[in-house]
């Protein structure tokens, strides 16, 4: 059973979205505030977290990043403003893996909610080389060298559809295409925000250039891992 926890301080919102999920077989627990959201959060167990930005207590940037801070991994899905160009930025730099903006069709969010949980799921098991990075795609696990990075899910996503297609130039297109299971109506500059996340994570530290940008074309990850 996908038990997924909700956090939405909007209680007619919440008990729409909870019966919704509900009727599509998934268990939910809603929290209220930001705080009890941290609170079962790091205390309970969930396959994915959906959670709302403007929240008493805790707001949702907040939580997000306490819990990417804590080694927390879970699947989060960022509920944000109609209008919110940078709260969308900023969830995705606090580590959400998503995004909706307000007011959403349950329909969609329900195709979010499973696209993330399939990405999660099972997946060819073979790992992935380049140079001295390496990904184990069932485990979800990266390494440079032999340490091992943090990576949010979408992170992961976007870094093991470069890798296997290492030394191949992708546009933004075609990445939102392969990694986003549905279609994409956000702006797809969003990809410059999780290109350089992940080069904060996988490239900087090392001193490496592993994700470059070909100008006028899109990005290729280098097969030697840079």
């Amino acid at each position: 059973m996908v038990k997924i926890l909700l956090v939405e301080d909007d209680k007619k919102i919440a008990t729409m979205v909870r019966r919704g999920l509900e009727a599509e077989g998934f268990t939910v627990e809603v929290a209220l505030d930001g705080s009890n959201g941290l609170w079962l959060a790091t205390e309970g167990t969930y396959d994915l977290i959906i959670l709302d930005i403007l929240l008493p207590g805790r707001n949702g940037f907040q939580i997000c990043a306490d819990l990417r801070e804590s080694g927390d991994w879970t699947p989060i899905l960022m509920l944000t403003a109609k209008d919110g160009d940078l709260d969308e930025a900023e969830a995705l730099d606090t580590g959400a893996d998503d995004y909706i903006t307000k007011p959403f069709s349950f329909a969609v969010l329900v195709a979010r909610v499973r696209g993330l949980l399939r990405r999660v799921g099972a997946r060819d098991p073979a790992p992935i080389e380049a140079g001295d990075l390496r990904i184990e795609p069932a485990q979800r696990r990266v390494w440079r060298g032999e340490i091992e990075l943090q990576l949010t899910a979408r992170q992961f996503d976007v870094l093991e559809f470069l890798m296997r297609r290492a030394g191949q130039v992708l546009s933004k297109r075609e990445i939102l295409d392969g990694v986003w299971e549905y279609e994409f109506e956000g702006d797809p500059n969003i990809v410059e925000v999780y290109i350089r996340r992940l080069r904060s994570r996988i490239d900087e530290p090392f001193g490496r250039h592993a994700i470059q940008t070909i100008r006028h074309a899109g990005y290729r990850l280098a097969s030697d891992g840079g």
